[in-house]
């Protein structure tokens, strides 16, 4: 990052849950997959109701984290916008509409990962 320090993966990830979040990603999971396999270090996995708020939310994800100085490298899913992947090698962010993320139960294929908190204390606070 030009000028900045360089984020770490959980940092990465925390932007990108934050960025679902705020066009109301649904069930928004941060999964430390970093002792499990080599390939990425964390899974961020939400869902969307609609198609377009599916787009919406890996739009928002792709602004954020361009912001920082992020690029995807790999994109899959957008044309049918169901199961949309964005590999960002550190992270991989996936956004599900419902029906899918039931299906592949990404959360109980991956549960012995450990989930990151990445909520603001604010609105952890006020949630309770």
């Amino acid at each position: 990052m030009p000028g900045g320090r360089e984020l770490g993966s959980r940092e990465l990830a925390v932007a990108a849950a934050r960025a679902a979040a705020a066009k109301q990603a649904e069930d928004v999971v941060i999964l430390d997959v970093r002792d499990l396999i080599v390939i990425t270090d964390a899974f961020v996995i939400c869902s969307g109701t609609t198609e377009r708020q599916i787009r919406t939310i890996v739009e928002e994800i792709e602004r954020s984290l361009r912001r920082l100085g992020h690029r995807p490298v790999r994109r899959e899913g957008e044309h049918e916008a169901r199961w949309v992947l964005l590999d960002y090698v550190d992270i991989v962010v996936h956004v599900f509409a419902p029906e899918e993320r039931g299906y592949y139960e990404l959360e109980r294929l991956w549960r012995d990962a450990p989930r990151v908190a990445w909520e603001e204390p604010s609105a952890v606070a006020s949630a309770e």
